[in-house]
C-alpha cells in the first residue's frame, strides 16, 4: 500500500529515478519510489558508463559494485570500416576511473535497486501517476485512485514523461525523429574486446561494444527498424557497416528491439516543486553514450540539492540545478547530433571528416579534449 504522504515522490524506476531516490535515502530524506512497470526490464539499451558517471556514482557508494560487473574499456575508435580514423584514450584521464565501463543497464539497474533496498527503499511497483495538483506546501499526485501528498515530486519517467506534461513544461526540438535497431548478439570477430568502436557509414552510424560474458551489443541508426532484429538482419548490418577484411559473423542473437528517438530538451528542469531528470528533460541520439550518463548525473545532483533543501537549505539551490544541469543537457544534445552529422556526412564530404579525425587523433591536445568529453569529465572541469 502507498503511504498517504511523503517528503520526495520519485516518478519513474530506472537509472535515473534509482539514483534520485538513492541519493536521498542516504541523507535519511522519506523518499517513495513508483514505476507503472510491473517487473523492472531485463533488457535495455544503455551499455557504457563514462568516467565522470563512476565518480558521480561513487559519491553514493554505487560504482565499486558495478565496476566489478562491467568490461573495463581503456579507449574508443572511430572507424571507417577497416580504417581507424580515431583512437580516444582514457587511460590517462585525470579520475580515479580511467575507462568507459561496459556494463548491460539492467545491471546497472540492479546494482541501484540493491543499494536502495539495504537502506529499506523499494520500487513500488506497477503504480501510475495520473496527476499532479498544487497545494500550499507542496503537490498533491493522483495514484492509481489514491492521493499521495509530497513536498517535492522528480519526474524521471522518460521521453513521455506523465510528470513533464501534468506541470505544464514544454519539450521542445526539431519535429524529425531517427529509427534505431539494437541488439544483444555473439559473433566472432577480430575486433578488441575491450573497446568500444563507432563505426562511420554512409547509411547511418553503426555501435560496436562489447559486455561481460563474450556479448556485443550493436546499436545501429536505420530507416525503419524491425521490431525483433534476427541473425540475417544483423549480419547484413554488419557487412554493410562494419570491419569488411576479415567481417564479423553473428552466432546468436540474445535479445533485440528497436526505439525511436527524438531530440528534445524541457523548457526547464523545474515548476515549483516539480522537478525533471533524465529523458523527462532531455532526449536525444545515442551516438557517444551520454544519455544515461547524463540522467544519473542529473539524479544525484537533484537528490543531493532536495536533500539540502530539506535539511534547512535555501530554495535557491533547487534553481542552481536546472541553471546548471539543463546547459550540460543542451551541450550533450549538440554533441549527439554532431556525431550522428559526421556518422552520415556524404561521400563528397567523408575524405575531409576522415582527414580532420586523423589530424586530431595525432595532436595529443585535441586526443585528450576529445577524451574529457566523451567521458564526461569535461562537465566536471566546467563546474
Amino acid at each position: 500500500m502507498l503511504p498517504t504522504s511523503t517528503d520526495v515522490l520519485v516518478v519513474g524506476a530506472g537509472p535515473t529515478g534509482l539514483a534520485t531516490a538513492l541519493t536521498l535515502a542516504r541523507r535519511g530524506v522519506d523518499v517513495t519510489l513508483l514505476d507503472q512497470q510491473a517487473e523492472p526490464p531485463q533488457t535495455s539499451r544503455a551499455a557504457v558508463v563514462h568516467a565522470y558517471t563512476l565518480e558521480v556514482l561513487d559519491r553514493i557508494g554505487v560504482a565499486a559494485p558495478l565496476v566489478a560487473q562491467g568490461v573495463r574499456a581503456p579507449r574508443f575508435t572511430v572507424r571507417d570500416r577497416d580504417r581507424t580514423l580515431l583512437s580516444v584514450p582514457f587511460h590517462r584521464l585525470p579520475s580515479r576511473f580511467p575507462y568507459a565501463l561496459l556494463v548491460s543497464q539492467a545491471v546497472t539497474e540492479t546494482v541501484l535497486a540493491e543499494q536502495l533496498a539495504d537502506l529499506g527503499v523499494r520500487v513500488r511497483r506497477p503504480c501510475r501517476l495520473t496527476d499532479l495538483s498544487p497545494t500550499a506546501d507542496g503537490v498533491l499526485a493522483r495514484v492509481d485512485g489514491a492521493d499521495l501528498r509530497a513536498r517535492y515530486v522528480v519526474g524521471a519517467d522518460g521521453l513521455h514523461s506523465t510528470v513533464r506534461r501534468a506541470a505544464g513544461i514544454g519539450f521542445t526540438g526539431p519535429g524529425d525523429e531517427e529509427s534505431f535497431v539494437l541488439a544483444d548478439v555473439r559473433v566472432d570477430s577480430v575486433l578488441p574486446r575491450d573497446e568500444a568502436a563507432l563505426f562511420l557509414a554512409r547509411p547511418g552510424p553503426l555501435i560496436w561494444a562489447p559486455l561481460p560474458g563474450g556479448v556485443v551489443r550493436l546499436v545501429a541508426a536505420v530507416s525503419a527498424a524491425p521490431p525483433e532484429p534476427d541473425a540475417a538482419y544483423l549480419q547484413a548490418l554488419l557487412d554493410e557497416r562494419g570491419p569488411a577484411r576479415r567481417p564479423d559473423r553473428v552466432t546468436e542473437v540474445l535479445w533485440g528491439s528497436r526505439f525511436l528517438v527524438r531530440h528534445r530538451i524541457a523548457d526547464t528542469f523545474r515548476s515549483g516543486p516539480v522537478l525533471l531528470a533524465g529523458d523527462a528533460g532531455h532526449v536525444h541520439s545515442p551516438a557517444g553514450g551520454q544519455g544515461m550518463n547524463l540522467g544519473i548525473c542529473d539524479a544525484v545532483a537533484l537528490g543531493t540539492a532536495l536533500a539540502d533543501v530539506l535539511a534547512g537549505g535555501p530554495e535557491a539551490l533547487l534553481d542552481d540545478y536546472t541553471a546548471r544541469q539543463r546547459p550540460m543537457a543542451e551541450d550533450v544534445l549538440s554533441f549527439a547530433a554532431g556525431l550522428t552529422r559526421m556518422a552520415t556526412a556524404s561521400p563528397a564530404r567523408r575524405p575531409v571528416r576522415d582527414g580532420l579525425l586523423r589530424l586530431v587523433g595525432a595532436v595529443p591536445p585535441a586526443r585528450r579534449r576529445v577524451a574529457l568529453r566523451l567521458s564526461g569529465l569535461s562537465h566536471r572541469e566546467r563546474g
